[in-house]
């Protein structure tokens, strides 16, 4: 298991977008998938699943958020997936663009740009953002989904802010690249970034600053979730994290730039994926009430112990 998951929140048709990603993407499978019941959404789809080896988690809650741009993923084409096989790459990239394109919207088309001789966004029918992307095979390999945060509105220019910040925060945290804006940009001040990535823990994470003036922002609609071994590390990273009490519930959190977590626990997610689905009831109604994860709590709901 990851120690960090990209999480979406979907409408009540969760299930069906991921049975449909996992169709788009290479080696993509549903590992697990159950039913939280009674929650303030009704019932709501949760469901684990890997793109190409990389663990994502989807909760079909209602339409109370919607994705946006802000939020997005990296998809790279790397021609060493493929057998070296940069046309067979390129073939498979265009067959993924052609079924997200299904009702869905480009927000920058497939063409060849200074960075990727072949790569486009676009916003597929659920409302999440792909940027599919020709990568190139020489330097240190990413892997092939790369969730990225685009730093607009308010948060325009604070990107390298919130690398140093998210950095110092995880134990196990480094710097990839940079580029930053050049001077002249049109909506972007010099040294702002372009483009960077870091790693936290098991998973990279791109960011970028946008100047213009964008109508979306983050949301609830993506979070990262937090698997903690322990109460010592989930109240490490909840206080770390959380800007705004305000938004705290059953574990989910902001920090100062809107980012969504959920600060969960290995017991939690054991729980979720091999508990009966009385133990899984009674857990859902004992987090209800929770700001920030009590383990013992949760244990003890799993018993059934008053």
């Amino acid at each position: 298991m990851q120690k960090i998951i990209p999480h979406l929140w979907f409408d009540k048709n969760a299930s069906e977008a991921v049975a449909f990603y996992v169709t788009v993407f290479p080696n993509s499978q549903i590992q697990h998938s159950i039913q939280l019941r009674n929650t303030p959404s009704g019932d709501c789809d949760l469901l684990n699943f890997t793109l190409n080896g990389q663990e994502l988690m989807a909760m079909g809650a209602g339409p109370e958020f919607r994705p946006t741009p802000a939020a997005s993923f990296i998809v790279n084409y790397d021609p060493a997936l493929f057998g070296n096989d940069e046309a067979e790459a390129k073939k498979e990239l265009d067959r993924a663009w052609a079924a997200l394109s299904e009702g869905g919207q480009a927000l920058m088309p497939l063409d060849e740009y200074p960075f990727s001789k072949h790569y486009g966004w676009i916003q597929d029918r659920y409302g999440v953002s792909w940027q599919l992307m020709l990568s190139k095979p020489e330097g240190e390999p990413r892997p092939f989904i790369v969730p990225s945060l685009m730093f607009t509105g308010h948060n325009a220019g604070r990107a390298s802010e919130a690398i140093d910040y998210y950095c110092s925060i995880f134990p196990n945290a480094r710097k990839g690249a940079a580029h930053q804006y050049p001077e002249g940009s049109e909506q972007d001040p010099a040294n702002t970034l372009m483009y960077a990535d870091f790693q936290l823990e098991d998973i990279w994470i791109a960011c970028m600053d946008s100047g213009y003036p964008h109508a979306f922002n983050f949301n609830e609609a993506f979070s990262l979730v937090i698997t903690c071994a322990d109460q010592e590390e989930i109240d490490y990273y909840a206080n770390k994290l959380s800007a705004d009490p305000r938004f705290e519930q059953c574990g989910w959190l902001k920090d100062k730039f809107g980012l969504s977590w959920q600060v969960s626990s290995a017991e939690l997610e054991t729980i979720m994926r091999e508990g009966t689905q009385d133990e899984i009831d009674r857990v859902t109604q004992a987090i209800m009430p929770m700001k920030k994860l009590d383990i013992q709590k949760i244990h003890a709901a799993a018993k059934g112990d008053s």
